[in-house]
């Protein structure tokens, strides 16, 4: 009914940039939260950035600075510009919208698939 395609996985070397971006398509109703966690090699999901539909922003104190998450809600399109990643910031990241189906009756939360990102020293 409802799916997130994120593009923009690939290897970089430390000190360069990856643009991320998902793409929301189906019966939407109405977008509530954007946002991207990531997830490194034994280590939990964590919460990367996020945006509201008010463009209110959230963001990891590790990638502070580095990161910037951006939306287009006519297109229901969340991306994440990373500048000057480091090998710790290799992991696979997921898209994430909170959003409300055509009929539904509640928001619910929608995960991608995921996309690797691997930054190399």
């Amino acid at each position: 009914q409802v799916q997130l395609a994120e593009s923009g996985g690939s290897l970089v070397q430390a000190g360069g940039s990856v643009r991320l971006s998902c793409v929301a398509s189906g019966s939407i109703f109405r977008a509530y939260v954007m946002g991207w966690y990531r997830q490194a090699p034994g280590k939990q999901r964590e919460l990367v950035a996020t945006i509201t539909s008010g463009d209110s922003t959230n963001y990891a104190d590790s990638v502070k600075g580095r990161f910037t998450i951006s939306r287009d809600n006519a297109i229901n399109t969340v991306s994440l510009q990373m500048n000057s990643l480091k090998p710790k910031d290799t992991a696979v990241y997921y898209c994430m919208v909170r959003l409300r189906v055509l009929g539904g009756a509640n928001a619910l939360d929608t995960w991608g698939q995921g996309t690797l990102v691997t930054v190399s020293s």
